[in-house]
């Protein structure tokens, strides 16, 4: 089993800056994947960054140039910078982890842009 610990999140206004973290504990031996996804009401989860084993990362179009997925091994965490915040990237958001073709999801954290 792998455990899922997420931070920060919040309301911010356009144009603003989060940052959050995901920290994962118990079987993280062979976990293939770490990054977040998104939902917003009313709207499907999607893929907003992944970083594979080999530290390989994908973005989602919409966020590229504007969030970076980063990876501290030492503390098995991976952190989500979010600069130039805009409303449409209202959702909430989730941890996901992949190990052994399991996934993990975090219970998800609220980030808010005001206009």
């Amino acid at each position: 089993q792998v455990q899922l610990a997420e931070s920060g999140g919040g309301l911010v206004q356009a144009g603003g800056s989060l940052r959050l973290s995901c920290a994962a504990s118990g079987s993280i031996f062979s976990i293939n994947s770490m990054g977040w996804y998104r939902q917003a009401p009313g709207q499907q989860r999607e893929l907003v960054a992944i970083i594979l084993r080999s530290g390989s990362t994908t973005y989602a179009d919409s966020v590229k140039g504007r969030f970076t997925l980063s990876r501290d091994n030492a503390k098995n965490t991976v952190y989500l910078q979010m600069n130039s915040l805009k409303p449409e990237d209202t959702a909430v958001y989730y941890c996901n982890v992949v190990r052994n073709s399991v996934i993990y999801w975090g219970q998800g954290t609220q980030v808010t842009v005001s206009s």
